[in-house]
């Protein structure tokens, strides 16, 4: 992937990734390829799923809530934790402050399935209680182009290669 994404139309000028360990090991590659340090941002962090953290998917699915959370997340808290509106906001505020940071030029910001449906849903103008319906694979890309017209997709969950990614 590292490869991939320093071999684009316009290399990045800066690589982001949450603070967590798995998506710093998944930046790290990327950021060398391209000659840059990565940078941690908090406003990149996974959902905080509270109570839930560390549970297994197979477990959780077995709650009542987890309706909720797959067919209404708008509506949901996770306990001791955050909704997935905040995330989404969360999220969507650390993308303005990086296209401010870096406007006109390319970044990288590594992180986590939900926040990055979340800010691909935003970005296409999807409610948020459709975002279940993205499917973000672990080490794809996916790809968003802000301009002053809006935010454009450019790709999601991508592993091919990232020369379709330029807007004509």
């Amino acid at each position: 992937m590292a490869a991939m994404v320093a071999s684009g139309r316009r290399a990045p000028v800066a690589v982001y990734a949450s603070p967590l360990e798995r998506t710093m090991e998944t930046a790290r590659p990327i950021a060398r390829q391209l000659g840059l340090r990565v940078r941690s941002d908090r406003g990149l962090l996974e959902c905080e799923f509270g109570a839930w953290t560390g549970a297994r998917l197979t477990s959780l699915a077995k709650k009542p809530e987890w309706r909720q959370v797959q067919q209404w997340p708008s509506g949901f808290r996770f306990p001791g934790g955050e909704s997935f509106l905040e995330m989404q906001e969360r999220m969507s505020s650390a993308i303005a402050r990086l296209i401010e940071r870096h406007a006109g030029e390319t970044v990288v910001a590594v992180s986590h399935a939900d926040p990055i449906k979340a800010a691909v849903a935003s970005a296409a103008g999807t409610p948020l209680d459709l975002f279940q319906r993205l499917v973000v694979s672990p080490c794809s890309v996916s790809a968003l182009t802000f301009t002053a017209g809006g935010p454009h997709v450019l790709a999601v969950n991508s592993t091919a290669s990232l020369d379709e990614l330029a807007m004509a």
